[in-house]
Formats: C-alpha cells, structure tokens, sequence
C-alpha cells in the first residue's frame, strides 16, 4: 500500500507530503484545485516519462518520493531478479534535473524508466480514461476471464511452450531457407571444394615451392658455385682446410712456450671444427643439387595453381584459403544433412505442438466454464448502479493461430436495454456505460487477484443520487482487500471514504500553490456540505453532510 507521498517543485506544488491508511481514502477539492496534478505527479514515480515542463521551479530540480509497505506482497523475486535490496517499507524516488535529465531510484539504488515502470505497475493500478478504453479490448477481457478460471499456472505454462514452439519454427524456417539457397549453391561450392582438395595445402607450402623452384630454376649456377666452394675448402695444398690445418699445427708446437699461445691454438681448434662441418655441409650439397626440368615443370604448374586460387578466392595466405576450404567444407556437409535436420526440426515442432494444443484447450475449457457466472456477478452488480436491463454475450472459440494468451478468439458483447442488439463495447456503450461496468469488473478481480493499490481517477463522472452512493459502497468494500483511492467530486462517493483528503489552491506572495490537508471529522463536514450546496453552506446541507458521514 501507499503510505507516504513527498513531492518537491512539480508544476503548482513547492512542497507537499502526505501520509495514508490502509482501506477506502476520497479525495476531493474544487475543479483546478490540482489534483489531476497530485495524480501526475504519482504517475512519474511509477515510471511515467517526464519534462522540463513539470517544474515549478526552472532552477532547482524536481524531486518525488512514494513509500510503500509491500511485506505482504510476494515481490522479493523481482527484487532479486533486478539486483535491488528488498524492504517491506519500500521507497520509489524520481528527480527531474533542470538540464531536463531525468533519474530514479528504488530504496535509493539507481534504476532506469522501464525497471521503475514495471514495480510501479506492480504497486498501483491507476484508473483513467484510457484504462476505461482498455475495457473494449479482447486480452484485457480474456484477463478478467482468466482471474475468475484461475488460469494463472496454465497461462505460464502455455507461455513458456510457445516460446519454444516459435523459436522452433523459426529455427524450421531458417532450414528451409538455407535449403532452398544452398541448393542453388551446393553444386558450385561442391566444385570448389574439390579444387582446393585436389591442392597439397598447408601452411608454409607456398613457401616451400617458392624456394625449391628458385633452386630447380638455378640449379646450374648452384652446381657451379658449389662446386668452387668445395675446391677452395677441399684444394690440396692450396685449400682452405689443408692451411688451416697447418696453421693448427704451428700453434701446437708453440702452445708449451705459453698461455697466449695456447689460447690461439683452442680458438683455431673451433674454428677447424667449424669449418670441416662447413666442408662437409658443401660437399653434401653438391650432391643434392642436379638438373630436373621435369620436377621443375611440376612446381611451376603447382605455384601456377596456388596463385590462382589466391586470385579465385581473394586470399592473401594459405592461412585464408585454409579458412575458405574449412567454411565450403561446412556448407557442402550442411547442405548434404541438410534433409535430416529439417525432419528433425519437424518432428520438434510438432511435438512442441501438441503439448500447447493440449495446454490451449485445458485454458479454454476453464474459461468456458466460467463465464456464467462473470455474467450473472456483471449484471447483478451492474443492475444496482442504473443499468437493470444490461446483458452481455460472451462467447469463446478455438482460434485459427495461437495467440500469447491461449488460441481463443473471443465475442464480448453488450446491450444496456431490453431489445437493443448485442453489440461491441466501444461501439455501443457510453463514457458512464464503460465507467461503471469497470468499477464492477474491478471489484470482481478484487475477489480473485492481490491486486495492488487502486487509484480511480473521477471514475463516478456522470452519475449522481443513488447511483453514486452504490459506486461508493462498491469502492469502500474493494477497500477490505487492497488499499482503494477515489478522487471524486461527488459527496456520496467522498463520504464513503475511511479518511478524506482535499486538495486546495494557496495562493501568497503572488503565486499559487497546490496543497493537500488531511481532513478531520469537523472539517469533512463543511467539505460535503459545500460539495452538496457550494460555497454558501446551509443548515441542511451541514445536516445532510452528516448523515452521509453516518
């Protein structure tokens, strides 16, 4: 419930805080008195998107809090499910910068419009014309259908099979697209998978063809080179190896006169080592190199090959044909399955199918059989405020496509007088008609759901005498199980209120201020006397004050 609401710098109010009871509270005041703006400005903290407009002051920024007892409400899993701190005194801020930036915050963690929305939702239910409007539509109907059936865990559970049902489908459709193109492809990705098959590729290849060719193509002035080099090693008495040899051999005779000599000797040792390894590596290449043009016809037909499946597939490395080859190979491969997977996917979806047929029907079927009884609880209550000869035709139907709220299609309909045509809502009632025959179904859903805090917006325009005094009495017995607002501007309808509230222009130091007083027992005499006879309050009005008080 709603237990305090603090409001700071919003259009006619600089500062207004109110605190409430459980139970059935009126408010009331003069036409303009402002409290369509008190109802604004508990709109934007539950989430309602605002403007640089809402503030009295330009300057200083605008700031609305609403504090709610929500022990007995079972919401700790949207708390949790939103990372927030769950408190039975719950408290919803919003603050409206003078840059126009807007914030909100829930028990004082930073929280964005939609998260606000969806907990404001949550906690009040305010009427207005517009909910009226969502009367004369079939889901909000089927919703008052459903409350009396007690659909509440088979909608969850139709709800969570259409999610899967849908996500089959399209995953259904997505094969059969695939099929439908990949089969115009599969014979041309077929082919180029072939021809990349047919290559040798891996990684470095072209590397290593580019290396042999160049040694096939020179393989004559390799031979040649080589070849010197081995005689300037090899050369006997005039080699390289036999001189070095001989220097060896000095620096070993003079390695005993001392340690410089001997250290010469070590380093001509390695360098000996290294050497004949040099010698030996030369002369094993000479016999490896040989003139083959027919090895080299191969090569070149190879990197010829490999440059043009560069070209074909604008690949700059092996890495990327490699790449090309693994992504054909999957198409080719999912193309050729392509058939399992869609009579899978079938079988899936008709399995899918059967268990939400099976779940649709059971929901039709409770909400079939309740729907006499929401008639007879609509007219019966509907005859007490002024409309004795209403009747309504409510039919439910298998549908052909299955809907987010079961596969029914539904006929609500309406007449308000004997021999009138059945006909819809918001074709043959009046604004009153509608008002009156929310007020009903509320306190019809009253009875079967924890509804939240319900706010009426002037939802007793039009009515008046008894008729006002019965819509009264149905918002004071809603009032025994959830907390019921009612701005009124009827006394009847006020004088049924546990507390009343007035809402009130002040106006000092040239400007107007919207205020709201908490009205004592005396004081709530006066106001039902002036609703009833305006300013100039007579002794019968006082009198009459009175006994709707009583």
């Amino acid at each position: 419930m709603l237990s305090k609401l603090s409001i700071k710098n919003y259009a006619l109010i600089s500062e207004l805080e109110a605190s409430f009871s459980e139970g059935f509270t009126t408010i009331t005041g003069e036409t303009g008195a402002g409290k369509s703006i008190l109802l604004g400005a508990l709109s934007l903290v539950l989430g309602k998107r605002a403007d640089l407009s809402s503030l009295m002051d330009k300057e200083k920024k605008c700031i609305i809090e609403a504090e709610f007892a929500i022990g007995k409400y079972d919401m700790a899993s949207f708390f949790k499910a939103h990372d927030l701190d769950f408190e039975p005194q719950t408290i919803l801020r919003r603050e409206i910068l003078p840059s126009g930036k807007s914030r909100a915050f829930v028990n004082d963690s930073p929280v964005n419009l939609n998260v606000l929305s969806q907990l404001g939702g949550s906690l009040v239910d305010v009427h207005s014309q517009h909910q009226t409007l969502q009367l004369t539509e079939n889901d909000f109907q089927l919703k008052v259908i459903d409350a009396l059936a007690d659909n509440a865990g088979k909608l969850q559970e139709y709800i969570l099979e259409l999610s899967l049902y849908r996500r089959a489908q399209s995953e259904l459709s997505g094969l059969l697209d695939f099929q439908s193109s990949a089969d115009k492809e599969h014979d041309y990705n077929s082919f180029l998978l072939k021809e990349l098959e047919a290559f040798p590729l891996s990684e470095g290849i072209q590397e290593e063809l580019e290396e042999e060719q160049a040694q096939l193509s020179n393989a004559a002035q390799i031979i040649s080179q080589l070849s010197s080099g081995n005689q300037l090693l090899r050369a006997e008495h005039m080699g390289i190896s036999e001189q070095l040899g001989e220097l060896k051999r000095i620096f070993q005779d003079l390695a005993p006169f001392g340690a410089k000599y001997e250290a010469i000797r070590e380093r001509l040792e390695s360098v000996f080592i290294e050497l004949e390894d040099i010698a030996n590596e030369v002369e094993s290449f000479s016999e490896e190199v040989a003139l083959n043009p027919n090895r080299l016809e191969e090569v070149n037909a190879l990197l010829q090959s490999f440059y043009s499946l560069q070209k074909k597939h604008q690949a700059e490395s092996v890495e990327t044909l490699l790449e090309v080859k693994e992504a054909l190979r999957l198409k080719v491969d999912a193309t050729e399955n392509i058939e399992v997977q869609i009579e899978e996917k079938k079988a899936e979806v008709s399995a899918i199918e059967q268990r939400l047929a099976a779940i649709a029907i059971v929901i039709r079927e409770k909400r079939n059989s309740v729907i006499p009884k929401l008639k007879n609880l609509l007219q019966n209550d509907l005859f007490s405020l002024g409309m004795p000869s209403t009747t309504f035709k409510i039919e439910i139907n298998p549908a052909e496509a299955y809907k987010r709220n079961g596969k029914d299609d539904l006929t609500f309909l309406f007449s308000a007088n004997k021999g009138s045509d059945f006909g819809e809502l918001k074709k043959v009632a009046s604004g009153g008609e509608l008002s009156r025959i929310m007020l009903v179904i509320k306190s019809i859903l009253a009875d079967y759901e924890q509804l939240p805090t319900m706010m009426f917006d002037e939802i007793d325009t039009g009515v008046s005498g008894e008729i006002s005094n019965r819509m009264g009495e149905i918002m004071h017995k809603m009032s025994s199980k959830m907390q019921v607002f009612a701005i009124t501007h009827l006394p009847q309808v006020a004088s049924k209120g546990d507390e009343q509230f007035k809402v009130f222009k002040d106006e000092t130091d040239q400007l107007t201020h919207t205020k709201i007083k908490k009205l004592g027992d005396d004081e709530r005499i006066v106001e039902l006397a002036q609703m009833l006879s305006g300013k100039s309050v007579s002794d019968s009005a006082l009198a009459h004050a009175r006994q709707l008080l009583q």
